[in-house]
């Protein structure tokens, strides 16, 4: 910021504010208020950010779908949020802290934000009071969670998940499918979970087991996918377990494009400031990207180009839309140059 001191005026700061000021803002200023102002611009924002199925040609259920995924991020000591990763010099736990996150799959920007210690269990994200009637959830298998199962399934909200090995259950009814070739094209199963909780509760959860072949780079894997829903199409199914790479897009999306291997503050307050304004940018950088531009730019090339003239006061939408705009002119003048004046005239 120091070599820019000169071009802060745009910005409304007249003087270079202090390392100390900095750092006592990342001490006392609470994260709450950076999450606030993002949950205010998600409000703001949120139907820009929405794509309609009917433009995009999406299959409806996508306005529905939720996803639900969380990720590591490093940090430089394991004394403020405990990790689980190895470093290989030191061999000591290197600390790292958790964001999970809830986004809807046709705005590609999280609706909801938890920070947590790597060691944290992720299946507290799953707040059947969060979703309505008619909501669609993908996650991960590491959210199994029978109670809370049970709880979206008297809600009527559909879940899709991936299946684990060592999972128990009693089989209802089996039926398996087969290509003219002989070859299975999906298997479905109709099952009934059972497991007793801490008070001796024994809650039971019906769902529906679907097994097919998924062919990817020559090489064809089983895939169990695990739903509630008993009357969804196969296909539907396992488009809509498809979409949970979405979330990973974005968490590849922050970390590309963002400063997050390195920390300006060491208290928990400072790092979660951080992600917070991390996430601010991302959800602007959205909005600009998929509403007010119409020209065509990749997230990463709008991230440099809003990165470099940060500190210089033009238009940005005018040069967003026009970058060659300048250049054109020169070329325009260089192939037709202005004739001139004789001594006589």
């Amino acid at each position: 910021m120091l070599p820019e001191a000169r071009k802060l005026g745009h910005l409304g700061i007249n003087a270079m504010p202090r390392r100390f000021t900095l750092s006592d803002a990342n001490l006392r200023r609470n994260e709450c208020i950076f999450e606030a102002i993002y949950g205010e611009l998600y409000a703001t924002y949120k139907h820009v950010l929405s794509a309609d199925s009917r433009r995009c040609g999406c299959p409806k259920w996508i306005e529905r779908l939720q996803i639900i995924d969380s990720t590591t991020i490093s940090l430089f000591s394991n004394l403020i949020f405990k990790g689980v990763v190895w470093h290989p010099k030191t061999e000591k736990k290197k600390g790292s802290i958790k964001a999970h996150a809830n986004i809807h799959a046709n705005e590609f920007v999280p609706s909801d934000i938890r920070f947590t210690s790597a060691p944290k269990g992720d299946s507290f994200m799953l707040r059947p009071s969060n979703y309505h009637s008619g909501d669609i959830l993908t996650f991960a298998r590491a959210y199994i969670y029978y109670a809370k199962f049970e709880e979206m399934t008297e809600a009527g909200v559909t879940y899709v998940t991936k299946m684990k090995k060592n999972l128990r259950y009693e089989t209802l009814e089996d039926v398996m499918y087969m290509t003219q070739e002989g070859v299975m094209e999906h298997r479905v199963r109709q099952v009934v979970f059972t497991k007793r909780s801490k008070g001796d509760e024994e809650v039971k959860h019906q769902a529906r087991i679907i097994t097919y072949a998924d062919s990817k780079k020559h090489k064809t894997k089983l895939i169990s996918l695990l739903i509630n829903d008993m009357e969804m199409s196969i296909q539907d199914i396992i488009e809509i377990y498809r979409q949970r790479w979405e979330i990973e897009l974005l968490f590849k999306q922050l970390k590309q494009n963002f400063p997050l291997r390195y920390f300006y503050g060491e208290s928990a307050n400072a790092i979660k400031i951080q992600i917070w304004v991390t996430l601010i940018a991302n959800l602007l950088l959205m909005v600009l990207l998929q509403k007010r531009i119409k020209r065509s730019w990749s997230f990463s090339n709008l991230a440099t180009m809003v990165r470099i003239m940060l500190m210089y006061y033009i238009d940005c939408f005018s040069f967003f839309e026009h970058p060659e705009k300048d250049w054109l002119k020169i070329l325009d003048t260089h192939d037709n140059p202005s004739a001139e004046p004789s001594l006589f005239d």
